[in-house]
Order: structure tokens, then sequence, then C-alpha cells
């Protein structure tokens, strides 16, 4: 089942652990061993979770470098299914063996 309008990592990342606790970008980014401007790009939308950054954010705020993963893959697919037309593909069929 596809999520509605899922947030982008990095907008998830704000809202759950800089702003509530006052964190700032570039503490972050030195807790993470990244540029300032490398997590910048991921707060603000313009970069996605990379395996390396999942595996960097997962060490330093919690949760599984798979769950990283899937945060950006669920929202990649939501923007994509509101660009692509699919109405055109049917599913194959398969022959039993």
């Amino acid at each position: 089942m596809s999520m509605h309008n899922p947030p982008h990592p990095g907008e998830f990342i704000e809202s759950i652990y800089m702003e509530p606790h006052g964190i700032s970008c570039r503490y972050l980014a030195e807790q993470l061993g990244v540029a300032a401007s490398t997590l910048n790009r991921v707060l603000k939308g313009k970069s996605a979770v990379s395996t390396e950054m999942a595996l960097r954010l997962s060490k330093v705020l919690g949760r599984t470098p798979q769950s990283w993963l899937a945060m950006q893959d669920n929202y990649e697919i939501w923007q994509t299914e509101k660009k692509i037309n699919l109405s055109q593909l049917q599913p194959l069929t398969f022959l039993n063996a």
C-alpha cells in the first residue's frame, strides 16, 4: 500500500531530530562526518539519502540504514507516480510450466 505524500528524509530529520532538540545543520554534519553543504542538500530535499548517508544516519540518529533508504524510496516512488502515466501498460500473463 502506498503512502500519501511521504516526507523526504531531510524533512523528517529536521522535524524529528533537529528542530525539537535545537541541533544545527553544522553540528549534525560534524557528527555525521560530512560537509555541512552535503547535509544541507539532503535536508532541503535536493539530494537523496545514499547508502553511505543511511549508514551514517543510522549510527548517529538511530533507526536502521534500511529504514532511511526505505523512506527515500517511498518519497521517490510517490514523486514519480505523480509524473508517469502507466495506463497503457498491462501485466504479463505467464503460462503454467
